[in-house]
């Protein structure tokens, strides 16, 4: 994310639908097993004998990892097995104890911060916009890495800001102050900033945070048209497995650290897998909409009959 003003002189608005994507022959109305994903030259990003720790813990160790190009992957798994911890390295935000996080081969902690700018947006799980920022120069905000001392504000710049504000339906909370909207609305504002900094990687910390559903739909739909019909590689943590299945090309499933198990979501989303990362057993079954692995978890009330011996033992309350 960037953190330098945007210029505040707006000029007038762009024409209907300026900026936002259109579909095209290869994007999500084509056909074919390949269709949906348009050739990518996108940056490779990937990690060798990763190890991540703070203050003395290690969080992840001796990860390898490579993210498919113009894909959108998507990282599951328990709470603390390190999700938000790789993503943080992945986007230099965290220093790495042993290992490097490379960026078309080159250590990331060598490129420099503006060119890394505008090649990879990140999104936090818990940002703050400073207080009375409005939603339009928050968005404006992802544009600053385009900007130098000589090219300052843009039409293009405009463009872009429009085009995110619009995709993300915060046209007309453009002049809201940030820390008088809901929840949700926030989120869609700090999505729509990494929308308009134009970035040909994403990385996205629990992106549908705070969202009611409808509006979590919204925001993956978002994210995968910025992936079919623009390339865009995505690299997300999602804590909803069904959501991961539908809108992931690549999942990456995470425990204690390491990675369990990755691949298309009908090869790693079992139910071994789901026991196993989880500890939670579960019914596979086709989704009846995208045909991609719904996960129907069973406990001690809603089972099949094939229930452990310690799950139908009834949990300890304690007063």
């Amino acid at each position: 994310m960037s953190t330098t003003d945007p210029r505040t002189p707006r000029p007038s608005e762009p024409k209907a639908g300026a900026g936002i994507p259109r579909p095209s022959a290869t994007g999500a109305d084509a056909t074919g097993p390949d269709a949906a994903h348009p050739p990518s030259a996108g940056p490779e990003l990937r990690a060798r004998n990763l190890h991540l720790a703070y203050d003395g813990r290690s969080v992840v160790e001796d990860l390898d990892l490579s993210v498919p190009t113009g894909r959108i992957t998507a990282i599951v798994g328990a709470n603390a097995c390190g999700k938000s911890t790789l993503l943080r390295a992945l986007a230099r935000l965290l220093t790495p104890r042993q290992g490097v996080v490379e960026l078309d081969g080159v250590a990331l902690r060598s490129v420099p911060t503006r060119e890394l700018a505008r090649t990879l947006g990140i999104l936090p799980q818990t940002p703050v916009a400073p207080e009375g920022l409005t939603v339009f120069d928050l968005v404006g905000r992802g544009r600053s890495p385009h900007q130098t001392w000589w090219r300052q504000w843009s039409a293009a710049d405009e463009e872009a800001v429009h085009g995110a504000l619009a995709a993300t339906g915060l046209t007309d909370l453009a002049d809201r102050p940030v820390d008088e909207l809901s929840g949700g609305q926030r989120q869609r504002a700090w999505i729509a900033m990494a929308v308009a900094q134009g970035t040909p990687v994403l990385l996205l910390d629990e992106p549908t945070t705070y969202l009611d559903l409808a509006h979590q739909i919204d925001v993956l739909d978002l994210i995968t048209d910025l992936n079919r019909r623009e390339g865009r590689t995505v690299v997300m943590v999602l804590h909803d497995l069904n959501q991961a299945c539908r809108y992931a090309d690549h999942v990456i499933a995470m425990k204690a650290g390491r990675i369990v198990a990755e691949g298309p979501p009908a090869e790693v989303v079992t139910e071994a897998t789901v026991e196993d990362v989880f500890d939670l057993r579960c019914r596979i079954t086709p989704d009846p909409v995208s045909g991609t692995p719904l996960v129907i978890p069973l406990g001690r009330h809603h089972h099949d009959g094939d229930v452990r011996a310690e799950d139908a033992r009834p949990a300890a309350i304690v007063d």
